[in-house]
């Protein structure tokens, strides 16, 4: 195992740093792709002199994916959009990124190969990330028919932009907007996820698995958890969705696309693990729960 090669393309941001760290904890030699590796002194610090290895890798580029997957044993895809911004689109990442990972990861000659999709990732999905997430296994598939699927549902742990954007916005919010207030979300460690990456790295056939935490809470629970865990009080607006609509269509047009359409049509949906789907359990993992982990960053 220690001559062991694993390539982790977008390996760089939240995720990724801990799937580094989990790679390198058994064993691996880890090429972590990403479009500035000059900036990736934090990643390579995880592993001893030498263990981990930052390259130039994009997924719109396939000869620098052929030099990132040249010799490895394992790959991972964890690039991602949740808004389009110029020619980054939610097809040329998604979709078209994941299927270009893909093919240069079968041209190596790589069979061990994990696909980081979401919960919700269906051709039928209201939002055109969903679609495109889905196009994007379905292609990943089409050129390793072994790769392994991980769908998780929102990922949480220190340095995350979910819970801490929410923690954020209640302490200079006098009034906290929630939409889609009874949506459910099923958040996740990201420890479980990176732990469920290598696992499905390590099997011997691709098996598609929806990562959700041990916990079901909907939007409101979520923010009246941050103000309880912040010492925070604030009242709560549940904002009409004619009015989310028109927020989401004026946000998305500003820089940063701060709420998106699409983002609206996501949050329009429950985000929990279907049932009868393989979850973490099938893989010995017990996840573990917001309130045991979120308390301690977000105070």
């Amino acid at each position: 195992m220690a001559q062991d090669i694993a390539t982790v393309i977008g390996g760089t941001g939240f995720v990724g740093r801990a799937v580094v760290a989990r790679l390198v904890r058994e064993g691996y030699h880890v090429r972590v792709g990403s479009r500035r590796p000059d900036r990736a002194g934090r990643v390579r610090r995880l592993g001893a002199p030498g263990q981990v290895v930052p390259v130039y890798a994009a997924v719109d580029d396939g000869p620098t994916l052929d030099a990132a997957f040249e010799g490895a044993t394992v790959g991972i895809n964890l690039v991602s959009i949740l808004a389009e911004q110029g020619q980054a689109t939610f097809k040329a990442i998604n979709t078209d990124g994941a299927a270009r990972c893909a093919r240069h990861a079968a041209k190596a000659g790589i069979s061990r190969y994990v696909q980081v999709s979401a919960i919700g990732a269906s051709p039928e999905s209201p939002s055109a990330y969903g679609r495109t997430k889905a196009d994007g296994e379905r292609l990943t598939r089409q050129y390793i028919p072994e790769a392994a699927i991980i769908r998780p549902s929102v990922i949480f742990g220190p340095g995350d932009k979910f819970l801490n954007m929410f923690a954020l916005m209640t302490r200079f919010a006098p009034i906290i907007p929630v939409f889609c207030g009874n949506t459910r979300f099923q958040p996740v460690f990201v420890d479980d996820v990176a732990a469920a990456i290598v696992a499905l790295a390590a099997a011997p056939e691709g098996r598609t698995v929806e990562a959700g935490g041990p916990d079901v809470i909907s939007m409101t629970g979520l923010i009246e958890f941050i103000l309880a865990e912040t010492g925070r009080h604030r009242p709560l607006f549940q904002v009409p969705m004619a009015l989310a609509t028109l927020q989401a269509e004026i946000l998305q047009r500003l820089p940063g696309k701060l709420f998106t359409r699409d983002q609206l049509s996501m949050l329009s949906r429950d985000n929990v693990v279907e049932p009868g789907a393989m979850t973490l359990s099938d893989l010995g993992i017990t996840p573990k729960a917001m309130r045991d982990i979120a308390p301690g960053y977000l105070k």
